[in-house]
């Protein structure tokens, strides 16, 4: 994925310069325009280019002359999800995101990424890893290798996809190896802040360090889970059904094989010849209102399953998002031995 800023060029440069970059582009040919401060002017294809040429202009006219004053753009966690859905369908591929000053601080290309979700993520990475030792005796859990990647790349990309480019990872042991190998997130053209833990605060309790999220939306996960899940799915459930906090749930059938008795009070009302339950199990991935946060106490040991409560408790709205697909948290041996066979047969594109 090329950097955003191959799409920049500068006001006052001249047709010949626009399209020799427009060139490079390839099929991705359209430029914003910025001024020193990469404040958006405008944008600019080969196909104004080409019209200018038409109508006389020159390789050596500035590219102000032609541009197009009011292009399209996102405004940095000022927008909605159902207005990124229509650029999306109406077939617009490249677009900038600005901040609140209108500089370009990032442009999205459809062509590498699924949706653009107003989400912040939190990846807790922080374990020790016991049940894969001793695996993890020198490497972190979450830089163990799945394929020609580690579990927590798996992850990270997948969020990625789904345009999330503002993340908090939560680390603890063998930590330093996670920030050597993942940096500040420039070669993916994200952003990654690492929320260190100085004793263990459960498996939501170090959000409670983060004060600087972007967005309205935050999204937790745990680094070692392998997953297709389609995120811009799990946010439109989340945004339909007006909840406070969603929880990613895996369903379980568990098979009777004799006749269930229902009964009361010791009377036999009716029987099911060996039915089938199905019961949901934590997935492991929430979506939450960022104002609900305030209820994880700092700097404490506090589970993802003591928030729900809480939330439960203080009558908010907390869903469960059944999910059909692929999911396996790689935590024992015999876990990461089918990840390393089902990364080659399960679709995660």
């Amino acid at each position: 994925m090329r950097s955003y800023k191959e799409h920049l060029i500068l006001s006052g440069r001249n047709l010949k310069q626009a399209l020799g970059i427009l060139n490079n582009l390839s099929q991705d040919a359209i430029l914003f325009v910025v001024d020193e401060n990469n404040k958006l002017i405008g944008s600019l294809t080969d196909g104004d280019v080409r019209r200018g040429l038409l109508n006389d202009f020159n390789l050596d006219t500035p590219i102000d002359e032609i541009i197009q004053s009011n292009p399209r753009f996102i405004r940095k966690g000022l927008y909605d999800i159902q207005k990124i859905i229509e650029y999306r369908e109406e077939d617009y591929k490249v677009i900038p995101v600005l901040d609140e000053k209108d500089v370009v601080i990032n442009v999205i290309n459809f062509r590498f990424i699924k949706s653009y979700l107003p989400v912040d993520a939190v990846i807790m990475a922080g374990g020790r890893g016991q049940r894969l030792q001793p695996l993890t005796d020198a490497t972190p859990k979450p830089l163990l290798k799945v394929g020609d990647k580690p579990i927590m790349e798996h992850n990270l990309d997948r969020l990625i996809m789904y345009g999330i480019d503002d993340f908090w990872v939560s680390v603890k042991y063998l930590g330093e190896q996670i920030e050597a190998y993942f940096g500040a997130g420039k070669q993916k053209n994200i952003n990654i802040e690492y929320v260190w833990e100085n004793d263990p605060m459960g498996t939501i309790g170090a959000v409670s360090k983060i004060n600087n999220f972007k967005h309205d939306y935050v999204l937790v996960t745990n680094s070692d889970l392998l997953t297709n899940i389609d995120y811009e799915q799990f946010f439109l459930e989340f945004i339909k059904q007006g909840a406070d906090l969603a929880v990613l749930t895996i369903p379980y059938q568990v098979a009777i094989p004799y006749a269930v008795l229902e009964t009361e009070r010791g009377e036999v009302k009716s029987f099911k010849e060996k039915p089938t339950y199905t019961y949901y199990s934590n997935g492991g991935i929430y979506l939450i209102k960022r104002e609900l946060l305030d209820f994880i106490p700092e700097n404490n040991f506090y589970n993802a399953t003591d928030l729900m409560e809480e939330l439960i408790r203080q009558n908010k709205k907390v869903i469960s998002f059944p999910f059909f697909g692929y999911w396996l948290d790689v935590g024992k041996h015999e876990d990461f031995e089918k990840a390393q066979i089902d990364i080659h047969n399960i679709k995660f594109k």
